[in-house]
């Protein structure tokens, strides 16, 4: 590696991804097998060594290998030599994590920084769901009500069903059975581990941005092997870290080398189904986060897998072998071979076709910021392990961690829940006859037994919502809870600095 860049390999010439042109974003593609983990392992531990902080997603498993120093093979050194190169093997400064807390430190966000788009996206909610979601977290806002764990999502959409009028009243049409169908998608979510992605302590974004020691950056790997099982999951939570990214970082135009490199592994599944809305917030975040001192590197199979208004932003590239054998194959081959500067000296599409293990045709940014001819490329090997580490390895490392002891416990603070079960509490003990209080959102408390001058229970606290609305329009001005840039996006205001609720 030079001063200025990270070496990804050898054409004629060394091929450097140079650091002020890696906020630029990038694409690593290419058929399985033909050496995709490699060449990320190899730029993120460039970046790295560079004082460049990395996030990237390990599907596989393989990935956690840059956490420990390489044991060169045959075939390694000989390649190394071919390059005129030396391996010194060495492990990147390393931080584990997983959303399900078993492979690495947990990972979570409140459900109000998640917000209701991202989450109907998880909940693979209609059109009509999303809104009715929309009005739960809108309703739950002017209460002052924090949502920050599921089971205070399960006490906003309790509150729902019962008081489904008052706020029909106010917001438009609100259907129990709706309300009924977001609750039994809710329990899917739950029965596939997904409480444990919500609630506190939320995850601090200077945490992934940390350099140890000797100024190199930590490399933060999400371990994703089994999160990648519920695709939809993956993709919103990696999303939703992009976003956040974007919202949080101030301007920094274009610095001499990232604050942070991110890269997204099975980026097709980001685009897979997602309505016209997303994708227009994915492709706005992907344009506007660079000027953050972000880049954002996708790596997918096939080029075509991404739209192209994405595609577009993405200057640096390496391209692994890709297979043509059917007529959609063809298409994307062609599409690929397309986006490259061409080399006259070859044919691309040919190119791509023929490319072994551990090759590659490159096009990366130059001092000027244009892209360089596309060149066939030997992909240098890695200084750190190639495949995973051992169990003891990971646990070693993980008690070495920077992070150690700031997310291992889980911290369950008054909330939307317990609000509202001391609510209940003080309904269920008011004496009969005594003047009606605001109960607020009762869902955990019986109702009351029915008497003559009250039609029925439900009626009572559509009334008291409506007294309660009345006196906080004026007092809950700003009290919006924050939920996650999509939703400032959208058209709603949020500030630059983020409460942590």
């Amino acid at each position: 590696m030079s001063d200025n860049g990270v070496l990804i390999g050898f054409s004629d010439h060394p091929e450097q991804l140079l650091l002020h042109r890696a906020n630029r974003h990038g694409l690593v593609a290419g058929a399985t097998g033909t050496g995709k983990t490699v060449t990320l392992q190899v730029i993120a531990q460039g970046l790295s060594d560079a004082g460049v902080p990395v996030f990237c997603a390990d599907v596989k498993g393989d990935l956690s290998g840059i956490a420990v120093a390489g044991t060169p093979n045959e075939k390694m050194l000989a390649r190394a030599q071919a390059m005129n190169l030396t391996i010194n093997p060495m492990a990147a400064p390393t931080v584990f994590w997983d959303l399900f807390g078993e492979q690495g430190h947990p990972i979570r966000a409140t459900v109000s920084e998640m917000g209701p788009l991202l989450l109907s996206r998880i909940l693979e909610l209609n059109d009509v769901q999303e809104g009715v979601l929309s009005v739960v977290f809108r309703a739950a806002d002017e209460e002052g009500l924090l949502l920050l764990d599921l089971k205070d999502l399960r006490a906003a959409l309790a509150y729902g069903v019962e008081n489904a009028k008052a706020l029909s009243a106010q917001y438009g049409n609100i259907s129990p059975t709706t309300i009924a169908t977001i609750q039994r998608k809710l329990l899917v979510l739950e029965d596939q581990g997904g409480a444990n992605i919500f609630g506190e302590p939320a995850l601090q974004l200077s945490d992934l941005m940390r350099t140890d020691g000797s100024g190199r950056g930590f490399v933060s790997v999400l371990a994703a092997n089994k999160l990648i099982s519920t695709p939809r999951l993956y993709a919103t939570f990696l999303l939703w870290l992009m976003s956040e990214l974007f919202e949080e970082l101030p301007e920094v135009g274009d610095p001499e080398k990232p604050r942070l490199v991110f890269f997204f592994d099975e980026a097709h599944l980001l685009f897979r189904d997602a309505p016209s809305s997303l994708l227009e917030k994915v492709e706005q975040v992907v344009r506007l986060i660079r000027s953050k001192g972000v880049g954002v590197y996708f790596v997918t199979q096939n080029p075509a897998d991404i739209p192209d208004t994405v595609l577009g932003q993405l200057g640096n590239r390496v391209q692994h072998a890709l297979r043509a054998y059917t007529p959609a194959e063809q298409r994307g081959l062609k599409a690929a071979s397309e986006s490259f500067r061409p080399n006259p000296a070859f044919d691309t599409a040919e190119a791509i076709q023929g490319l072994g293990v551990g090759e590659a045709l490159v096009s990366v940014l130059d001092e000027k910021g244009a892209p360089t001819v596309v060149q066939k490329t030997l992909i240098r090997p890695p200084v750190s392990r190639l495949g995973p580490i051992t169990p003891p390895e990971r646990t070693s490392i993980m008690g070495a961690s920077p992070v150690r002891g700031l997310y291992d416990e889980v911290k369950d603070r008054e909330s939307a829940y317990e609000m509202l079960a001391a609510r209940a509490q003080q309904a269920a003990t008011e004496p009969a006859g005594a003047p009606a209080r605001d109960a607020g959102w009762a869902d955990a408390a019986p109702p009351e037994p029915r008497r003559a001058p009250r039609a029925s229970n439900r009626q009572g606290m559509g009334e008291a919502f409506a007294k309660s609305m009345l006196r906080t329009i004026g007092s809950q001005v700003g009290r919006e809870l924050i939920r996650g840039v999509l939703g400032g996006l959208m058209g709603a205001s949020r500030p630059t600095r983020r409460r942590r609720y």
